[in-house]
């Protein structure tokens, strides 16, 4: 039976360019809801920008432009990551928009009144992050995630009482009402709850964000504090404060809610997100999955160390076909991983040009000596260990059973040396080679689409010769 599946990915800040790093979670967003497409499940999938924190406006301010201008030019080039790497989002949600606006005052609104407080506060704001840290997080003048512009802030704002959720969101995740994936991120975000939570401050004065953000409800001399806004994207995204069916469809009738995020913001997710959303008596998100970080050879991404990877460059030296496949097979799904171009490379002529390739290529021409033609429609399903590692976001995994299949192939058409034999016995041979190369390709699909598109087409009715799939670098 068919089911709802709603899935987004975190919203960057687009106080620059986007580099590798969301490339990858928007390939793993991507992979799997053409994953679940394929299942026949009704899939809403968004993405969007996170335009109203206070990074933005000085990165606006140092190249002398509004925010609004920087904002509005560097959210079309996240934008434009979809054709780009062949992503298929339904919705790509701005923060800055008029219909975001209203929801976040909405859900604003919908807290209890007795879940947000004002009071004059002082604090170590670390503006990288948008958040803030106490003295003993900050080590060496740097956050827990090494930035370093820390600001000391003095001013008086609304905040949460996010102590008053602390039993209700330690059993919610103990008992994986809120599922979190992999079982160490789980245990990490229990950790944190488990010291104790303290309410957190959840706006800014209007003259420290620059007049720039969320106005909050009632109250002109402030706005939103960033993430409290942001984090309303996955509401806003499907209409809620305007357009109730498909909120109603894909949010509060739809067992299946997952968030696909990056391990630097799991407290803001599984911690602050859910209080809002409980306070606000809005149904609470069912999974989140939670990834690593890329480095590159070997070293953390940074604009300072002029490492950053650039993903348009990538797609346009390689395609996008060879950079999906690359994010999702070689960077750990659990974990953090690399980039690096020398391994591309390798793998780009190891697995794809001399073994996907050369086998496709090799069964094709072994089937034209017969004239072989395969029915034009064939039920697929996935190899047992693809599905098994995709329903647990292990696209790694899934991955490496695609290519055991392949070598399977290989080995058995090694064995069997078809080109040996003609006439029936030929076509005896190669036939269940030729079916399992279709096999293979449908459970390349949610990976690598095109790809996947061209196999199936070659292999559909009387099978062809065609231009190599990967040619070799």
């Amino acid at each position: 039976m068919a089911k709802k599946v709603y899935l987004t990915t975190a919203i960057p800040y687009v106080n620059a360019a986007p580099h590798i790093g969301f490339a990858l979670e928007a390939v793993m967003s991507d992979c799997y809801v053409r994953y679940q497409r394929l299942l026949g499940n009704d899939v809403y999938f968004s993405s969007g920008a996170d335009e109203n924190s206070l990074k933005n406006v000085q990165a606006a301010e140092a190249e002398g432009i509004s925010t609004k201008e920087l904002v509005d030019r560097n959210a079309k080039l996240f934008e434009d990551l979809k054709p780009a790497l062949n992503l298929t989002w339904d919705v790509f949600n701005r923060t800055s928009d008029a219909r975001h606006i209203k929801g976040a005052q909405k859900l604003w609104s919908l807290c209890k009144k007795e879940d947000i407080y004002k009071k004059n506060y002082k604090g170590l704001y670390c503006v990288g992050c948008e958040a803030f840290y106490t003295p003993l997080e900050i080590k060496d003048g740097k956050c827990p995630d090494g930035h370093t512009n820390i600001d000391k802030v003095e001013e008086e704002n609304y905040f949460f009482k996010l102590s008053n959720y602390q039993e209700f969101l330690r059993e919610l995740i103990k008992k994986d009402s809120l599922k979190i994936i992999p079982q160490t991120r789980k245990k990490e975000v229990l950790a944190f709850i488990e010291g104790g939570l303290e309410d957190f401050s959840i706006s800014r004065s209007v003259e420290r964000a620059r007049g720039w953000g969320v106005p909050v409800p009632g109250d002109d001399s402030q706005v939103m504090y960033v993430w409290f806004d942001a984090l309303v994207t996955y509401l806003t995204a499907l209409g809620f404060a305007r357009e109730e069916k498909l909120f109603g469809k894909f949010w509060t009738t739809n067992p299946n809610r997952i968030h696909v995020i990056g391990k630097g913001i799991i407290r803001f997710h599984a911690v602050y997100w859910i209080a809002m959303l409980a306070s606000a008596g809005v149904p609470l998100p069912t999974l989140e999955f939670v990834h690593g970080y890329i480095t590159i050879e070997g070293q953390k991404i940074s604009k300072t160390l002029g490492n950053v990877i650039d993903p348009f460059e990538m797609v346009k030296k390689y395609g996008s076909e060879v950079i999906r496949y690359y994010l999702l097979r070689e960077i750990p799904s659990w974990g953090d991983g690399d980039f690096s171009e020398k391994r591309l490379v390798e793998i780009y002529n190891g697995e794809l040009a001399n073994g996907l390739g050369n086998l496709v290529a090799r069964v094709a021409r072994l089937c034209q000596e017969v004239s072989l033609k395969l029915p034009k429609k064939g039920k697929y399903v996935f190899l047992k260990e693809v599905s098994a590692n995709l329903d647990k976001f292990r696209f790694d995994h899934a991955a490496f059973a695609i290519w055991e299949e392949v070598s399977r192939l290989d080995k058995l058409i090694n064995d069997e040396k078809p080109w040996e034999k003609d006439g029936k016995a030929l076509k005896s041979v190669i036939t269940p080679i030729a079916s399992a190369i279709r096999e293979i390709a449908y459970n390349l699909s949610p990976f690598m689409p095109e790809t996947s598109e061209r196999i199936m087409q070659q292999f559909n009715g009387e099978i062809k010769s065609e231009k190599p799939l990967f040619p070799r670098l």
